[in-house]
Parts: C-alpha cells; sequence; structure tokens
C-alpha cells in the first residue's frame, strides 16, 4: 500500500468543526425555516394561477444553481401543479445566443423568440443584479409580460426593484438564498396541489 498518498484523517468532529457548525446552524436555522412570507407566497401563486388560466406560460430563468432550479421549477409546474412552463437552461440556447447577441443580452433574446401573450416570465437571482436578467426583465415590461421575482442580498436589488410579484431572502449566503428559493418554488407547488405530501406519478 503506497502510504505516501494515503490522506491523513482527522476526527469525525473536532473543535473547529463544531464551533463553525455552531455558528452556521445559529446563523441560519431561524432564517432557513421561519422565512415566512406568505402574502407575497400567496401573490405569486395567484399570479402563476392567473397566468395559466390565460392560456399563458411561466418561463423560469436564472443563472449558476438558480438555472437548475429554474428546470426543477419548470418540470414540476407543469407535471404537479398542471400550470405549464419552460425553463432557459438549455447549453445550446444559452451558449448559441450568447455568442451571437452577447452574455448580457441572450436572456432577452430567448424571450424575444419564445415568449408569447400572457405569459409570465420568473426570474431568479440570488444577487438580484445580473445583468443578462435584468435586460430580459426590461424586455418582459416593455413588452407586457408578467413578471415575477425571487432573490437575495440586497433588498434594494434591480430585480426586485423593478417587480411587484417578488420574493426576497434576507441573506448574503448563496447556498441559504438558493435553499429557501427552491422550498419557496416547491411549497408554491404544494398549495395548488393542495397536499403537501403526494404521489408524483
Amino acid at each position: 500500500m503506497n502510504t505516501e498518498n494515503k490522506k491523513k484523517i482527522t476526527p469525525l468532529l473536532n473543535k473547529s468543526d463544531t464551533n463553525f457548525l455552531d455558528d452556521y446552524w445559529s446563523r441560519y436555522k431561524k432564517l432557513l425555516f421561519e422565512s415566512r412570507d406568505d402574502k407575497n407566497l400567496l401573490q405569486m401563486r395567484d399570479s402563476f394561477l392567473e397566468t395559466s388560466q390565460k392560456n399563458g406560460k411561466l418561463i423560469f430563468v436564472g443563472n449558476g444553481a438558480s438555472a437548475s432550479l429554474s428546470s426543477h421549477a419548470a418540470t414540476d409546474f407543469t407535471k404537479q401543479a398542471k400550470v405549464r412552463s419552460i425553463a432557459f437552461n438549455d447549453h445550446n440556447l444559452i451558449t448559441a445566443l450568447s455568442n451571437d447577441y452577447g452574455y448580457e443580452n441572450w436572456v432577452q433574446k430567448a424571450l424575444e423568440l419564445y415568449s408569447e401573450k400572457n405569459d409570465r416570465v420568473v426570474f431568479i437571482s440570488v444577487s438580484g443584479k445580473s445583468k443578462n436578467l435584468i435586460k430580459g426583465m426590461d424586455f418582459a415590461i416593455k413588452n407586457g409580460l408578467g413578471t415575477s421575482s425571487l432573490t437575495g442580498s440586497n433588498p434594494e436589488n434591480e430585480l426586485r426593484e423593478k417587480c411587484k410579484n417578488s420574493l426576497w431572502v434576507n441573506s448574503n449566503a448563496y447556498n441559504i438564498v438558493e435553499s429557501i428559493h427552491t422550498i419557496w418554488i416547491t411549497s408554491i407547488i404544494d398549495i395548488i396541489v393542495g397536499n403537501p405530501e403526494y404521489k408524483v406519478s
């Protein structure tokens, strides 16, 4: 056995780890499990249902982990909640439009190509200041599309400021904001379904 490549095994919980976790959970426990914004949550639910009733679709878009959540949301809203949805998270679409029109403009261009009357665009962003999303928001507003946003960080972030139908997390920690966004999105689906635990097939 090659002992040179053998990593040193440290105790499962050393003092440094314990201190970190104590601080981590005390800092985020309340935020993670008590982040209730029922009024705006139900307002967003109603806007999604209104979009569906008008025969429009939801268009979810974000960057990074928010792009992954966009795909998850579009699938579950369509499958579970019966609210037709799509997500702009195809690598071919993103790279082709970014290559041809610039990364800051690809969301706007995708909306030009895929959005229709009565659609609602749901922008998901921790910072709320990604330029490609802001340009997409401006296009959506200018062209009469519905807009919703889920953001974090600065309460005066641009996506939140431009959008009345919004949910905001009071944190700068990306993993915490993304986790709460996921909880909020899936809770809206559960509210529409009318049951927090149900078969998905």
